[in-house]
């Protein structure tokens, strides 16, 4: 028994590694070509003010989080954005195609989801970005994109970037 338990630690150290290397390749094809000038977008958020990404990153990382209200992933992810935002984290969101202001206010609301968000109701700025996968993560400091990442990512991965970026 006590020489299975190093053989057991052995196989999965190595199964945690496969699924490393999986997951930072499957990040890596998916992420999105973001153009030159990503940072230097100016966006309008839903209550109409307006967000310079760069000055936004340059005194902390900031983490721009492309999601969808009929995202299935995103309702697994946006609770832990929203919480890092309350938390006093520096965040924007960019809610993709997810219907006109007031029904993504009113959805917001509902799911007590309080964070600066952006609507991009008709895609136009996920094309004009490359984001093909909802949820993207991008992570932001000085200006310069520090991290990309799709699909679920736990808050604490979250905040293991923003503090990376740092």
């Amino acid at each position: 028994m006590a020489g299975k338990l190093p053989r057991l630690l052995r196989e999965l150290a190595v199964w945690l590694l496969i699924g490393v290397a999986v997951s930072l390749a499957v990040d890596y094809f998916r992420q999105p070509a973001l153009p030159q000038n990503f940072a230097s977008t100016t966006l309008q958020t839903l209550d109409g003010e307006t967000v310079d990404l760069i000055a936004m990153s340059e005194e902390r990382p900031l983490l721009v989080y492309v999601w969808a209200t009929w995202c299935g992933v995103c309702r697994y992810t946006t609770p832990s954005v929203a919480a890092l935002a309350a938390d006093g984290g520096n965040v924007m969101s960019v809610a993709l195609r997810s219907g006109d202001n007031a029904t993504l206010e009113t959805w917001m609301r509902k799911k007590k989801a309080a964070m600066p968000t952006v609507n991009d109701a008709s895609g136009e700025l996920a094309r004009q970005w490359d984001v093909q996968v909802t949820p993207t993560l991008v992570v932001i400091s000085h200006g310069e994109v520090t991290s990309i990442t799709t699909g679920w990512t736990s808050s604490w991965g979250m905040r293991l970037r923003l503090w990376l970026a740092s």
